[in-house]
């Protein structure tokens, strides 16, 4: 059934239009690609109107755009596109429309598939063009992600460009949960998966909207919703601290018998108050940022809305 329906590739979209055309181009060249299926993020630039203008040139052409109401997130555009395809493609690729994933590794991707893959990972090889900055803060993500959880590990270097199988399409449609973060969803179905490298080059038009904070809120996402070490954490820290204080408390105990009562120390007791105070609020923030995840979590609502499909 789902070989019959081809191969799908799936592309979010946020104020690409400049380079949307090109993407679009060097996709359908591509043999092994059925259908193309693009996701506008709210683009508040002519991105819309450049793919639609495209569409009406070529009539003929499997492009598929779907326009949502606004800017909802590149997870939730990533979804919207997958719960499209699902049930439609023997396989989709999930790909940037920024041309910094080349579409030129979609066949070997393919190949990967038939050869009996469910589920084929792009991984930047070190010909990686990004900044030596990025590269860097995106590996120690990759390490700490794997310290801290347990139930899948993250391959270094892998990212959003891969291929699913049908099965992978519609276990990861089923998964709802409002704090998403793909690249743990994807390995944790436990379905086969298999690498393969690409050079990751540097943007040839637009800007990125991946600022230094969305980053970190990206990177906090993907530990929070998949390990709750970090609260444990904070449990062993107040234990150390507890019984660093009962040893201090018994050294002065002991001190004041042996020497009698000392003036007491207004600096070590404005350190050890703003110390333990510093540490009391760490921990809440880490425990408000479960919380507030649940909060989004139970109130269920959509993740996205479409406003209109253009088929062709």
């Amino acid at each position: 059934m789902y070989k019959s329906a081809g191969v799908w590739v799936v592309a979010a979209c946020f104020n690409e239009q400049m380079v949307i055309t090109r993407f679009i181009e060097r996709v359908l060249v591509l043999p092994e690609v059925t259908h193309l299926l693009l996701i506008d993020d709210g683009s508040s630039d002519a991105t819309v109107a450049t793919i639609r203008q495209w569409q009406s040139v070529h009539p003929t052409a499997s492009v598929t755009l779907l326009e949502l109401t606004r800017n909802f997130g590149k997870e939730a555009a990533m979804l919207a596109g997958l719960d499209h395809a699902c049930g439609h493609c023997a396989a989709a690729v999930l790909i940037d429309s920024d041309l910094q994933h080349p579409p030129e590794r979609i066949p070997a991707m393919v190949a990967s598939w038939q050869a009996g893959a469910e589920v084929v990972t792009a991984v930047r090889d070190d010909r990686d063009q990004e900044s030596r900055f990025k590269v860097t803060t995106a590996s120690w993500f990759y390490r700490v992600f794997n310290r801290l959880v347990d139930s899948i590990q993250l391959q270094e270097g892998a990212g959003d460009f891969r291929l699913l199988s049908a099965p992978v399409v519609v276990a990861v449609t089923q998964m709802r949960e409002a704090t998403r973060f793909s690249k743990g969803l994807m390995p944790w179905t436990g379905y086969r998966s298999t690498e393969i490298p690409y050079s990751r080059v540097v943007r040839s038009g637009g800007q990125t909207s991946w600022s230094a904070i969305k980053l970190w809120r990206y990177a906090l996402d993907g530990i929070f919703s998949f390990s709750v070490k970090p609260l444990k954490v904070w449990g062993v820290i107040g234990v150390f601290i507890s019984m660093l204080s009962f040893l201090y408390a018994a050294l002065i105990v002991l001190r004041t018998l042996l020497f009698g009562i000392d003036l007491p120390g207004y600096a070590s007791l404005i350190v050890a108050v703003l110390f333990l105070g510093g540490i009391q609020l760490i921990g809440i923030g880490v425990l408000g940022e479960y919380i507030g995840r649940i909060y989004i979590d139970v109130k269920r609502r959509p993740h996205y809305f479409i406003r209109a499909i253009h088929e062709p």
